[in-house]
């Protein structure tokens, strides 16, 4: 569905993306993971074509620097930040985006029964919970019924309702056999939806793994976040690495794999090297089976 060959951006004297390279193939859902700045959402600016790039990338076997509409044409997009008017209802947004599109009426219902929406249309935008604002963002990118569907950050403000509404969302059309391509920074997420991941860093690719290669375990395990006072996270994560845990950095603070009966463990190891937690987030009763190996 997607191969990606030496991308490259620069602004300036910044290379946002260098020289990153892969295959994504249909029906496989592949997770973009690393911190603020690592270049995530600029790759995904450049596989679609809407900011100007050196290597090559196809979508659907369409070049997207020689055919930008026709290839884009095969793609659901999502990005971070929603843009809806907040006075309009559910129904008038989903009718705008049907004629922007030129698609049918029955298609855009079709797309609100997908994500859950059906029966929602007299409600106003600004009424909506978060999850259900970025699930009308779902339903206006399968109006075309794209193969390929990709999001920037799907889940990064909603509340752990809204973010497991999103999530069985995408596992739902996962099932029926679409494409994803998602940054994320929740290992939650990653572990829930994707079959590889890119750990990207500095705008490379590091790493082509997969989630439960990036905490990897024998026991049935929870992901943490922990967040410290004043120290180096980088300091921080080799200490917990030298101790045998798995270990992120993501700009969002420490994520570390734990037994699920010794959540406290890595506060003990970071504080008998002087570094403080300032606070620590259980992220939503993930767990990590050797069935996920």
């Amino acid at each position: 569905m997607i191969i990606a060959t030496s991308i490259t951006k620069r602004f300036g004297r910044v290379e946002a993306v260098s020289g990153v390279s892969f295959e994504l193939g249909q029906g496989d859902a592949l997770a973009l993971w690393g911190s603020n700045g690592a270049g995530k959402t600029t790759l995904i600016r450049c596989l679609l074509g809407v900011v100007s790039s050196r290597g090559s990338a196809t979508i659907g076997g369409i070049d997207v620097a020689r055919r930008g509409r026709h290839a884009r044409a095969l793609v659901g997009y999502v990005p971070q930040e929603l843009s809806f008017h907040d006075d309009a209802r559910l129904g008038s947004s989903m009718a705008l985006f049907t004629r922007l599109r030129r698609v049918s009426t029955g298609r855009a219902i079709e797309s609100l029964e997908t994500v859950g929406l059906r029966g929602h249309e007299r409600k106003r935008v600004r009424d909506l919970s978060g999850g259900m604002k970025q699930r009308l963002a779902l339903a206006v990118a399968l109006l075309s019924d794209p193969p390929l569907i990709i999001l920037d950050e799907p889940t990064s403000n909603l509340d752990a309702d809204g973010r497991g509404e999103v999530v069985e969302t995408l596992q739902r059309l996962r099932g029926q056999g679409k494409t994803l391509l998602f940054a994320s920074h929740r290992p939650d997420e990653v572990i829930s939806l994707a079959d590889r991941v890119l750990v990207m860093e500095r705008g490379r690719v590091v790493r082509d793994t997969t989630p439960s290669d990036l905490w990897p375990t024998e026991k049935p395990v929870q992901v943490v976040r922990l967040y410290l006072e004043m120290a180096n996270e980088s300091d921080a994560a080799d200490a917990l690495r030298e101790s045998g845990h798995a270990v992120h950095l993501n700009g969002h603070g420490l994520c570390v794999a734990v037994p699920r009966d010794r959540k406290a463990e890595p506060i003990s190891i970071l504080e008998r090297r002087d570094i403080r937690v300032r606070d620590i987030e259980v992220l939503d009763d993930v767990e990590i089976k050797e069935s996920q190996r």
